[in-house]
């Protein structure tokens, strides 16, 4: 047995219960400053990270695991994504995260809020977990129907917690792909969202024909204006990230923007405007219009330039929240500083989102939401070995490893818990 799975099996033997733990010898990444810290220990106490330093003294009681140098790093972001909302994404009838015309025939409904169905029992989180994604932020949209402002999601640890942590986010969807949500025209999103503005400041009486906000939604709208909550605004062209930056200059919201894949060409506005950007390193190439200048080094330029740089997946990004590590070894791969990479996955996400005091980086005073790798954690030939939710490891299981060893294990006799064979034995 090589000691790598000597390690995994002794790993695998902590009890649940423990929240006292003490992980010698690692190389820490902390996913802020000071960015990696080598032949360090790291001191867990009720489920709080206590102490980080050498060779530091184990309690009485407390469980010692020894990392033999390997890589440990805060739980990763998972992006934003529906784990918890979207079992199934080709079965209308499990995914949450979607709102279109039939909410009482009113498709802008800010106030529509995902939070409310996620399910903490979801197939989909034991398979993200055991690959080292310990949160993600749900997103909102709209069906084909329905409306750019999507409406609101929030944070959730993916350690069997029914709750969000920390404040709520406002999604909106701006350029070609929403146009189909505001008249066919990209003109119209501004002029939809400038009367959004005017209901919620009363410009427009609330009993206006022309109103289109109910009395909640105007409720709703108005914690994101004046600097209050974050709104994550889906934009790819350049044109119209430089109309959001002066729609949100405006109307004083704190916008983050999610893909720009055009981004970089507007690196220093952003920079000068603290926007962060939470690009797909994996979308390279023009899928769209909007996306005519993408480019592998999205992330290296606008880190260059100051930018604040996150991770974020499109498409199937819920049911493989586990690529977005090579998302960021893409970006890595194409100039993003290493730490950068890790901090986009950590401590960037946590902040922007507002529960870095909680978690999303190593720190003393932290939620003990840790990962150890078996290597590099942003080269797709890594895997994570253990997962920690507040000092406490997870089984490293999930439906789909239950599946594989079923189907790989060797003929047992059913009146020894054997189960049926995947195959004939002719062609196994």
């Amino acid at each position: 047995m090589t000691s790598l799975a000597a390690a995994v099996l002794a790993l695998c033997a902590i009890p649940a219960t423990a929240q006292e733990l003490l992980i010698r010898n690692a190389t820490v990444h902390t996913g802020t400053s000071p960015a990696s810290l080598t032949n360090t220990d790291v001191l867990v106490s009720g489920g709080v990270i206590r102490q980080i330093g050498a060779a530091l003294t184990a309690p009485a009681g407390v469980r010692v695991v020894d990392a033999n140098e390997r890589r440990l790093t805060p739980a990763l972001f998972g992006g934003i994504t529906g784990i918890g909302i979207e079992e199934v994404s080709g079965e209308r009838s499990t995914v949450d995260s979607r709102l279109g015309l039939g909410a009482a025939g009113m498709p802008v409904r800010p106030e529509f809020d995902v939070t409310l169905a996620y399910n903490p029992d979801s197939l989909l989180i034991p398979v993200a977990r055991i690959e080292g994604i310990g949160w993600t932020l749900l997103g909102a949209g709209s069906d084909s129907e329905g409306s750019i402002i999507g409406g609101q999601g929030g944070v959730f640890r993916l350690d069997g917690s029914a709750d969000p942590i920390g404040p709520k986010a406002l999604f909106v969807d701006i350029g070609a792909d929403a146009a189909g949500l505001s008249g066919q025209s990209r003109a119209a999103q501004w002029m939809i969202l400038d009367q959004l503005v005017d209901e919620v400041r009363g410009r427009i009486p609330a009993d206006a024909k022309a109103a289109l906000l109910t009395p909640a939604g105007r409720k709703s709208l108005a914690t994101y204006l004046d600097n209050g909550g974050r709104v994550v605004v889906a934009v790819d062209r350049a044109a119209d990230i430089r109309q959001l930056l002066r729609w949100a200059a405006k109307h004083k919201v704190r916008i983050a923007i999610l893909g720009g894949a055009e981004a970089w060409k507007l690196a220093p506005q952003l920079a000068a405007a603290d926007v962060a950007v939470f690009v797909n390193p994996l979308d390279t190439l023009p899928s769209s219009f909007d996306q005519i200048g993408a480019t592998p080094e999205n992330a290296a330029r606008l880190a260059a330039a100051g930018v604040t740089v996150g991770f974020s997946q499109s498409g199937d990004g819920s049911h493989n929240a586990r690529k977005i590590r090579q998302a960021a070894g893409n970006a890595v791969a194409h100039g993003l500083p290493w730490d950068l990479g890790v901090a986009g996955l950590t401590s960037v996400p946590a902040k922007i989102f507002g529960v870095a005091d909680t978690f999303g980086s190593i720190a003393v005073g932290k939620r003990a939401d840790m990962v150890l790798w078996s290597g590099d954690p942003l080269e797709v030939n890594a895997v994570a070995t253990q997962v920690w939710f507040d000092g406490k490891p997870i089984p490293m299981r999930s439906r789909q490893t239950d599946l594989r060893d079923r189907y790989l294990q060797p003929d047992v006799p059913a009146e020894r818990g054997g189960l049926p064979p995947a195959y004939p034995a002719a062609v196994r």
